[in-house]
């Protein structure tokens, strides 16, 4: 069957199309917030709308007429609409939004996340959207006119447009400045400059001048509880797990309606702290973050990623680190430790599932590590824990308690239900995998005679549908508090707390204060005695309740 050819475009015609669609097309979440944040949608707005509407259209095309030229304008048409179709299905699908953390988020995750997030309804968003209009426009016999005369009637278009744009902008201020200000996670919604924003952001980091490690903490030493006198003979044993996705909401042992942490509950001498921020909505930002030693307010990923961290402190007080992943790796923070990835599936493994290996794996061997030894050991276990959107696949058969669950990673085809019935499940799990962790650490302590220690928290939390969003990675400025309020619990042996003088009802009488991932660095230090001037005691939620004698 022959196609019949397409009618001839005249260039400019092609942009001023092209904009219009952009504005239009892969927009929704956009419009969405634009037009909530304008008063709601109501008769009196249309000319607010209808305006905003033509002044971005007339921005996109003056930008586009500076690419309007022959062999470059449908390349370039043909890149933003396949992008621009990809990002409006996750901002779509998912409420997420698109800046420099997000695209650091793509670059840095592994295949197997990638390929949760692949579905039928995103190949079908990008068809329609992306590769459609791209086989149209490269279809579309242009015509171009003379050179002299192409340029100047550029030069115009642009003038114009922005022209006309500057003028709709002086009209519509009154109502576009307090919506703009007090909404600026618009500029995260408008695609596609959202897009070239945030991979500038990260580009810029990225290909920064190449980095040069600082040390820190090279004067640390075990402090005087240490002594011979205090602790003959005796080792430690100070397990840190570092949580995936898991949300403070939805742990009973935080008033969570439902009973996901039955295991947790009977475990003597355990310290939950329920009021507790992240230092980021995402696994890039803040595991580099809590590990740093640097305050949420001082973070950056370029000043984290130039200095030594909290690992690096405990090896230089002369600690053995190891960091086991069951994630997509440490984001940095254990480069100069021991590293041990335990996530590739083993066939026959009954811990792994032939696409992921569950997180008990991350204790196999664990305890025979412990008891050879020689030195004090400080071991960090990355889980891959409440990772979404597939979080049906993040536990065994046996921890599907509450259902049905959404067995999709296309969230919209799933009953709000049924995706928190999943969430809560791996919660359920991890409820298991903490519990089964302390046990060992207990068996070690009364078989091997080390003093025992576990810090559990997580990275940040996840959103579940609140507020029409989910997963995590929103900027943290206008993240929900599904995405930043996470848990973090401490566990001591009785050998550990005598050793250490740690005061246990003290600790637990500050449960309920508000603490964050500022706290960490300094309350392992503190807890481990660690004697540094990179040790502020003021962020040591431990300090108060430790007596020197």
């Amino acid at each position: 069957m022959r196609i019949a050819p397409l009618p001839r475009v005249g260039a400019p015609l092609l942009t001023l199309g092209a904009s219009v669609f952009l504005v239009s097309a892969y927009n929704l979440s956009f419009w969405k917030t634009f037009v909530a944040a304008t008063g709601g949608a109501h008769f009196g707005n249309a000319l607010v709308y209808a305006g905003a509407f033509v002044l971005l259209v007339l921005l996109f095309n003056a930008i586009l007429t500076l690419f309007n030229f022959r062999f470059v304008i449908k390349p370039v048409l043909v890149a933003l609409f396949l992008a621009a179709s990809a990002a409006s299905y996750f901002m779509n699908e998912y409420g997420v939004v698109i800046d420099a953390s997000m695209v650091q988020n793509v670059f840095e995750t592994d295949a197997k996340e990638a390929n949760e997030l692949f579905s039928w309804r995103m190949v079908q968003t990008i068809t329609v959207l992306g590769i459609l209009p791209s086989v149209l426009v490269w279809r579309l016999p242009l015509v171009f006119p003379p050179a002299r005369r192409d340029l100047l009637l550029k030069a115009g278009t642009v003038a114009l447009s922005l022209l006309a744009g500057a003028g709709l902008l002086l009209l519509l201020f009154k109502v576009l400045a307090p919506a703009v200000r007090e909404h600026r996670e618009m500029r995260f919604l408008l695609t596609p400059t959202n897009m070239f924003q945030a991979t500038h952001g990260y580009l810029k980091r990225k290909w920064a001048t190449p980095v040069v490690i600082a040390p820190l903490g090279t004067d640390a030493a075990l402090g005087p509880k240490w002594s011979a006198a205090a602790a003959p003979h005796k080792r430690t044993v100070t397990v840190i797990v570092v949580g995936e996705t898991a949300r403070a909401m939805n742990f009973s042992l935080n008033g969570y309606a439902r009973q996901t942490n039955p295991e947790l509950a009977r475990q003597a001498g355990l310290i939950n702290f329920r009021n507790v921020s992240s230092c980021g909505t995402a696994t890039a930002v803040s595991v580099p973050c809590v590990f740093s030693g640097l305050t949420r307010d001082d973070y950056s990923s370029d000043k984290a990623g130039r200095q030594e961290g909290l690992l690096d402190v405990l090896k230089h007080a002369g600690f053995d680190v190891l960091w086991r992943d069951n994630n997509s790796g440490c984001k940095g923070t254990c480069d100069r430790v021991r590293f041990e990835d335990v996530s590739q599936p083993l066939p026959g493994d009954p811990l792994c599932n032939g696409e992921e290996c569950f997180d008990e794996r991350l204790l196999r061997d664990l305890p025979q590590l412990i008891r050879t030894s020689r030195r004090d050991l400080v071991v960090a276990l990355h889980q891959k824990g409440s990772h979404g959107p597939a979080y049906w696949k993040r536990y065994p058969a046996g921890f599907g308690r509450f259902g049905p669950v959404c067995q999709t990673n296309e969230l919209e085809q799933c009953s709000r239900e049924s995706i928190v019935n999943a969430y809560d499940n791996t919660i359920l799990y991890t409820d298991h995998f903490l519990a089964k962790t302390l046990d060992l650490l207990r068996e070690s302590a009364a078989q091997d005679g080390v003093d025992t220690a576990m810090l559990y928290f997580s990275d940040h939390g996840e959103s579940l549908g609140e507020k029409n969003m989910y997963l995590h990675g929103a900027p943290y400025i206008i993240s929900p508090a599904e995405q930043r309020t996470v848990p973090m619990m401490l566990w001591l042996s009785d050998g550990f707390r005598q050793r250490f003088h740690i005061d246990h009802q003290c600790l637990a009488a500050r449960s309920a204060q508000a603490f964050s991932h500022d706290n960490v660095f300094h309350s392992v230090l503190g807890l481990l005695n660690v004697s540094t001037a990179v040790y502020n005691p003021k962020l040591d939620l431990t300090h108060p309740c430790a007596r020197e004698n």
